[in-house]
């Protein structure tokens, strides 16, 4: 089946330059030693943020596309996307990009804005033909805001470009605790690919109730090194544990895994999974007659105002090295959100709550090289991974969630290329359930009975 047609709407190489003599009214301080910041919006696209370098006035070269600080933000365009925004009316212009920029920090004092803004920058988008070719609508220098009496205004630099960026896209036809089918979506064409098996994985593996079909891959020294991965202390009553769903084929043999390996345990006093303590999921392929490891993924429930699913992914290498962190998402608890995969060079590797954008402004993985998300494409695994790789939309808790997953078609190779992403999305879906607080009741279809362990 063909992918769906997505396109990347890329905002990157943000740089600022203002005249010496042009300093901001009632401010004291220039930008070349104060924060500069923008907030991008596309009509009904959530609002981003992203920091702006400030460049000497007699700076001639644009920054380097390479990352180091100047990214923006990316926008994932679908089909229906495209559509709604080249829906004309009498009531609707043409579709612009809009782009405030500020001087000073970013954040609120007192109910204000601490920033300032400087100008506004507007860049025309004809999305026509973006499905199928790559198109740049400005790159270069803006003048924005005001010069003062003698003096030149500041000048913004910005480079706003759209690309194909097909992917396949996936479904599940039911909670992944129900053991699921997985269909792949084509417009109005869905079609069976997958069937999905939650069962528990028993830590002596003596249950042999439920088996899954995965179990021919298993060996005995597989097992073991699976629970290497866990924790050997002694567990407290408040933990989730063990839970696994294997993804197959049409035939039936098992082409991707998801198993908990580290338990979701309450941190000591709360009722609540912490960050210092995560839970954690190996995804697995198969190989050699046996599972082999592909990636990690930890997740935890952040604390604050905002009540939310924290996660964190990283790739393992073949030779079972350090793992290589890819991305960290924070996905809303009670609306749900995306978790995303994304090294293009307006993403960071970070996922966004809101499923369509890609934020420059959040923290860079640990591997960026001091947080500037340059990533160094020669190097494993970004010489693997690049741009938009997977997004995983899940519900909140207590709502029915059917995951939706979009892959990029240059990651697929394979049938099991797909269901190892398919794999994942379910982990991040159940960890919405792991990390739900100790004091609510979980559905019976993810509590662990005697009747119900089987060995992974």
């Amino acid at each position: 089946m063909d992918p769906c047609p997505f396109v990347r709407l890329t905002v990157a190489n943000l740089a600022l330059k203002i005249p010496l003599a042009a300093k901001p009214a009632r401010s004291a301080v220039h930008p070349s030693s104060s924060p500069c910041f923008c907030k991008i919006k596309l009509k009904s696209f959530p609002l981003q943020a992203a920091l702006v370098p400030y460049l000497p006035p007699d700076a001639a070269h644009p920054p380097d596309g390479g990352g180091g600080g100047g990214g923006g933000a990316t926008f994932h365009l679908s089909k229906p996307d495209l559509d709604r925004l080249a829906g004309k009316s009498i009531f609707s212009g043409k579709v612009c990009l809009k782009v405030s920029v500020y001087t000073g920090r970013r954040g609120a004092t007192c109910g204000a804005s601490s920033g300032r803004l400087l100008g506004k920058v507007s860049v025309p988008l004809d999305l026509a033909g973006a499905e199928s070719r790559a198109c740049v609508f400005h790159s270069g220098w803006i003048n924005v805001g005001k010069g003062t009496k003698g003096s030149s205004s500041a000048q913004f630099h910005l480079n706003v470009r759209a690309e194909p960026d097909p992917r396949f896209v996936f479904q599940f036809d039911g909670e992944p605790e129900c053991s699921p089918q997985v269909f792949q979506i084509q417009g109005n064409i869905r079609q069976p690919v997958f069937t999905c098996k939650f069962s528990f994985r028993s830590n002596n593996g003596d249950h042999h109730a439920q088996r899954s079909r995965s179990l021919p891959l298993e060996s005995s020294c597989s097992r073991s090194w699976l629970s290497s991965f866990g924790s050997e202390r002694e567990r407290p009553v408040k933990e989730r544990k063990g839970w696994s769903i294997t993804v197959h084929d049409l035939s039936g043999s098992p082409v991707a895994a998801a198993s908990m390996v580290t338990p979701f345990v309450a941190s000591p006093g709360t009722d609540r999974v912490s960050r210092s303590n995560p839970g954690s999921w190996l995804i697995l392929r198969p190989g050699d007659g046996t599972w082999k490891p592909w990636g990690r993924l930890e997740a935890w429930r952040e604390r604050g105002s905002s009540d939310s699913l924290g996660c964190r992914f990283e790739i393992i290498p073949d030779s079972a090295g350090a793992g290589v962190v890819v991305s960290e998402s924070t996905l809303s608890s009670k609306s749900g959100g995306k978790f995303m995969i994304d090294l293009g060079a307006g993403g960071n590797g970070s996922g966004s709550g809101s499923g369509r954008v890609t934020p420059r402004s959040a923290g860079s993985p640990g591997c960026s090289p001091r947080s500037s998300g340059d990533f160094g494409q020669g190097l494993w695994p970004y010489c693997m991974y690049r741009g938009f790789v997977m997004g995983a939309g899940v519900e909140g808790e207590g709502k029915c969630s059917k995951p939706t997953v979009e892959v990029s078609v240059q990651q697929v190779g394979c049938t099991e290329d797909a269901a190892a992403f398919v794999a994942l999305a379910a982990a991040v879906d159940l960890s919405m359930d792991a990390c739900r607080l100790f004091t609510q009741r979980l559905r019976k279809e993810l509590c662990q009975t005697v009747d119900s362990s089987s060995s992974f």
